[in-house]
């Protein structure tokens, strides 16, 4: 019953994210509030258990706790739905193939939890205002721009600048981030919207993903790969 509410109201959090980051404001369940927390992008993690404690755990079997609590990072901060998501259908594609399946997070072995934790973090710290504009519709004109994460897996980041009573580009911004699978086929991307941008930390820049980031790590059939390969390893 705890799960259907969180993961329900988790569903909220989604829709209510489409109005994140208008006028370059702080936003989180479309409720303003103070951009700046007290603490480390770790602290604040933790101070929001309800979205973020299976991520927390993440953090640390994937040896990354002092990279959010000492570097100074922006980090793209998914929500324990898109955990929850990627283990439930990566174990259906595990048990298909004549493998073990995953009945906790330890069973993922800490090389894969930073391969793809990793992805959501980024040297320095980087505001909305920081990254160029992206137009979906109209790549060639408004890209985005490529950036390579933590462990240099490319990504594409960029603001939609979306319309208002007919008038296009004058409406709220929206920061987004781009999984690239392939770096030879630039526009072929997995993209995530963020929901409440600018959460500014003692080490850095929180960006929260929308819920509708359906998928940790953004590939689910790649982890799906991983998790084969060393569960094939380990003779499970």
């Amino acid at each position: 019953m705890y799960l259907l509410k969180k993961y329900s109201l988790l569903l909220i959090f989604a829709l209510t994210g489409l109005m994140a980051c208008k006028k370059d404001d702080y936003y989180l369940d479309s409720g303003l509030a103070n951009p700046y927390f007290k603490g480390t992008v770790v602290d604040y993690l933790n101070a929001k258990p309800f979205y973020f404690d299976t991520i927390v755990s993440i953090v640390k079997l994937a040896g990354m706790e002092s990279i959010l609590t000492r570097d100074t990072v922006t980090f793209f901060a998914p929500t324990d739905y898109s955990v929850q998501n990627l283990i439930r259908d990566c174990n259906a594609d595990l048990y298909n193939n004549g493998y073990d399946t995953i009945r906790s997070l330890q069973d993922v072995p800490k090389e894969i939890w930073r391969k793809y934790l990793g992805s959501y973090i980024f040297h320095g710290a980087n505001q909305l205002k920081d990254y160029p504009q992206i137009d979906y519709s109209l790549l060639i004109n408004f890209p985005g721009q490529t950036y390579y994460s933590w462990d240099m897996q490319p990504m594409n980041i960029g603001v939609e600048y979306n319309s208002d009573n007919g008038v296009k580009y004058v409406g709220y911004r929206q920061l987004t981030i781009g999984y690239i699978p392939d770096i030879s086929k630039p526009t072929n991307w997995i993209v995530a919207k963020v929901a409440s941008c600018n959460i500014l930390t003692d080490n850095g820049v929180v960006h929260v993903l929308n819920a509708d980031h359906f998928y940790f790590g953004f590939d689910r059939d790649k982890f799906s790969k991983d998790m084969q390969a060393a569960f094939a390893s380990s003779g499970k």
